[in-house]
């Protein structure tokens, strides 16, 4: 240190002088950082002003706690002034001297000697005062401590000095006059500074303003704009909040109009594993359903009401990618966002409370507003649903907000799998007590389902048969990635997930084989002789022909493969890949429907093969159809026509 009368040169640490090198020749392009650390430094300075004031008497004052930006185009400044707690001249040594802080700090500790890397890391670390270097060339400091009665001015070019001196300093606080570089004179543009501070700043406590110069020479400036009205509503108490301050909040985070309102909107604030506010919200439509893609927004991340990152997607994950929000934690430097490429300890850990508030509000939502979750399933439960496959960790409470249509319930009614387990569960218990052991065992039931493109298909189904006789009931899955969420889930509470369209299904014993002959009669004659025709008659369109013990009604259906996928997910494979395969269903036939026993009678005849054929063909495509699969359709139409001949040939024109 030099001192000349009151004024004393100090030179700057070594590994300062480093960081001002790399800074001053950088012409790194997010220039706006510069703005935001110093606006961040403003706001803590204030914070601890108003910090004192609340604790002792004596550091009360009049003054206001605000920042204020004044750009001046003619002398090629700007003026970034807080009226926080100011500093001394040991505190200007220590804060604008040494390397004090930890985002500096970091940022050096990666430096590699590679000009050209060191300058790439510039946008990765927050370097607080110091990156006012890059767009000056000199940078003066004027500040005046609380408990002082004199100001002092801190000065430097980057180099490898400052000074400090006493200066006429009316008011506590500190101005960070910076000479800006010629490259860098947009921050004298008032247009310029306010999008800078509403995208990074808008959510800090303390009034942000900008002073306008004068639009002429000679007369006053214009009166201080506030560029951050924007209250930060997660850090106040939820019963000072309104679903009017909540909705604009909502509408300021996701750019929607003054009339759209969330579906519903998560407040919380976290100690463990980490000290953070956020406010989440869900809105009313799921635009991936009109077909304009998958969303891809994420989640505003600040660090003291200051924004790192307006568009973070590792805070949540992929499946809750429908939500709007903010999260803001004290115990984040500017830096996280960055530093966690490299380590997201810091995101696993917000992340993971995150999903957890978020699922439990979800369930609680179903409990408490029905009609709010039901939305919400319609909307947003195609997206939820892909968690089971991703988040093997919260399994569990995805599927339990699972929601499907079924075969017992009215078409306007939803069901989870804990009203499907709890009523199998309840009617196993009766059967138990009523000593009915048919209807008991020590294998739980199935959770059984079928796949279809509607509710009133599935009602059709002619594999659903043998279920609705047996009273056991089934859910509807409309959606094809239900059944590959259902694949992924495998069981819920000890009970398998079984489709009812399984080659290989462990149907319900059936107990009541008398009552089954008197409402069907006997099974069809010479049915060996039948099953060989059939089989010659379809021949490789099938996988398999064999005698179904799951219809009751219809004559015929079509089963998938045990363990391929169902007919609804292969017809969306194959229209999304031209390379995939449909796999080859089994053909069953119900022994005792009275066409096949028909059949049956009609196969002995050689005359009759061809006619056999010809039906077997028929039944293959209509179990096809209904089963929303498109047959051979030159042949059924020439199929039809001659069976419709046949029947016009059979028909007599007289009139008795």
């Amino acid at each position: 240190m030099t001192a000349t009368a009151d004024r004393k040169e100090f030179t700057f640490q070594t590994e300062i002088k480093q960081l001002l090198h790399l800074l001053s020749h950088s012409l790194y392009q997010n220039r706006e950082i510069t703005l935001r650390e110093l606006v961040s430094n403003a706001s803590d300075a204030l914070d601890k002003m108003h910090f004192l004031q609340l604790t002792d008497e004596s550091a009360k004052s009049d003054t206001p706690l605000e920042i204020v930006l004044a750009p001046n185009k003619s002398a090629k400044t700007l003026t970034v002034r807080d009226t926080g707690i100011g500093m001394t001249e040991e505190e200007l040594v220590e804060n604008l001297g040494t390397i004090a802080h930890s985002g500096s700090l970091a940022f050096l500790d990666k430096l590699s000697g590679d000009s050209d890397k060191d300058l790439s890391l510039i946008g990765q670390f927050g370097v607080g005062f110091y990156s006012a270097f890059m767009v000056a060339d000199r940078v003066e400091v004027f500040t005046k401590s609380y408990q002082a009665e004199q100001g002092l001015r801190w000065e430097s070019d980057g180099t490898g000095s400052f000074t400090i001196e006493p200066a006429d300093v009316e008011t506590r606080g500190t101005s960070i006059v910076l000479h800006l570089k010629e490259d860098f004179l947009e921050f004298t543009d008032p247009y310029r500074l306010k999008a800078i501070v509403r995208k990074y700043s808008t959510f800090v406590r303390h009034p942000i303003k900008l002073q306008s110069e004068p639009e002429e020479e000679g007369k006053p400036a214009p009166d201080p704009e506030q560029l951050n009205e924007q209250r930060p509503i997660w850090v106040e108490p939820k019963s000072q909040l309104d679903d009017e301050q909540y909705a604009g909040f909502y509408q300021h985070l996701a750019h929607r109009g003054s009339d759209e309102k969330p579906l519903w909107h998560l407040h919380l604030s976290s100690d463990s594993p980490l000290q953070f506010h956020t406010i989440l919200y869900c809105p009313p439509t799921n635009f991936e359903l009109m077909g304009f893609g998958k969303s891809e927004h994420g989640i505003s991340l600040c660090a003291k009401r200051i924004l790192v990152e307006d568009d973070n997607r590792e805070l949540l994950p992929e499946y809750l990618r429908f939500l709007y929000g903010l999260v803001d934690s004290d115990d984040l430097p500017l830096n996280v966002s960055r530093q966690a490429l490299q380590d997201d300890t810091v995101f696993r850990k917000i992340r993971k409370v995150l999903v957890k508030k978020v699922l439990d509000h979800l369930a609680k939502l179903a409990d408490d507003a029905a009609e709010t979750f039901r939305t919400f399933v319609e909307q947003f439960g195609p997206v939820l649903r892909e968690g089971i496959a991703s988040d093997f960790e919260n399994r569990e409470r995805i599927a339990k907000l699972l929601r499907y249509h079924s075969s017992t319930a009215d078409d306007d009614e939803l069901v989870s799998l804990d009203e499907y387990v709890d009523r199998a569960e309840a009617k196993s218990e009766e059967a138990e007590s009523d000593g009915d052991a048919s209807e008991t065992s020590e294998k739980k039931q199935p959770i059984y389902y079928a796949t279809g493109s509607s509710v009133t298909a599935l009602r059709r189904n002619p594999n659903l048969e043998i279920f609705k006789k047996k009273e056991i009931e089934v859910l509807f899955l409309v959606d094809p990635v239900d059944e590959l969420v259902f694949n992924h889930l495998g069981r819920y509470r000890d009970h398998d997930l079984v489709s009812i369209e399984s080659a290989n299904l462990d149907l319900p014993e059936d107990d009541d084989s008398s009552s089954d002959e008197t409402e069907q009669g006997d099974t069809a004659p010479n049915l060996e002789k039948l099953l060989v025709v059939v089989r010659d008659a379809v021949g490789d369109d099938v996988a398999e022909v064999r005698v179904s013990k799951r219809l009751t009604d219809s004559p015929c259906c079509v089963v998938t493969a045990d363990g391929g996928f169902g007919t609804q997910l292969q017809k969306v494979l194959a229209a999304q890949h031209d390379d995939f395969q449909m796999g080859k269903h089994t053909f069953e036939l119900n022994p005792k429907h009275p066409f096949v026993r028909r059949l049956g009678e009609l196969v002995v005849n050689p005359d009759n093969e061809t006619f056999v054929k010809d039906c077997s063909r028929q039944l293959l495509t209509n179990a096809l159809l209904q089963a929303g699969l498109a047959p051979k359709p030159e042949e059924a139409i020439e199929r039809t026509q001659k069976f419709m001949e046949e029947l016009a040939g059979g028909k007599s024109s007289i009139v008795v």
